[in-house]
């Protein structure tokens, strides 16, 4: 049986790097993305940027990381202890979670037979998703490289808690708390 310690750890790299890639390839996305917010068409079914839960979205993603984490666990060995590995997971989130989700969204193949939505509104969305699966696997190869490093070990926490400080603040001041 596989020490738990280990299996907490993967956990752990999957949750921060998904959590820290979604926030750097978010806030590109959201400077290409500002203009796109105020159209109807997306408005109608996307909150706005400054609507105070999208503020919580940065730190929710280490729920998500976990999530990920959780699928991927009975097949982290053909992406962590295989030749090309990160690249066959890199593929494999743009297959399936970008191009062939399991429902009509934008972006995917359902979304362009099925959603209403003007073609160029679904081609917005893939340099953001690109940039994240770059970023993704590539701290993933980071934090497997240099894991009995004291420095990469620190500083996911203090990204993470910066993100979470952010998340917070900024849920809090659109409250109106501030």
């Amino acid at each position: 049986m596989e020490n738990k310690n280990n299996i907490g750890k993967y956990l752990w790299q999957m949750a921060y790097s998904h959590a820290i890639a979604y926030c750097l390839a978010g806030f590109i996305g959201l400077f290409v993305y500002q203009e796109l917010y105020d159209r109807e068409i997306v408005s109608s079914y996307l909150r706005s940027a400054d609507d105070p839960v999208v503020a919580l979205g940065p730190i929710l993603q280490l729920l998500r990381g976990l999530i990920i984490g959780l699928v991927i666990l009975p097949v982290r060995k053909v992406f962590f202890e295989e030749k090309n590995g990160l690249l066959k997971l890199g593929l494999i989130f743009i297959g399936l979670s970008l191009l062939s989700t399991i429902g009509p969204v934008i972006s995917s193949f359902e979304g362009f037979i099925f959603m209403t939505m003007p073609l160029k509104y679904h081609f917005w969305g893939y340099p953001e998703a690109i940039i994240y699966v770059f970023l993704f696997i590539g701290i993933l190869k980071l934090s497997i490289k240099f894991e009995h490093n004291k420095i990469t070990t620190l500083l996911p926490v203090m990204i993470i808690i910066m993100i979470g400080l952010i998340s917070i603040l900024g849920f809090m001041a659109g409250k109106g708390y501030f």
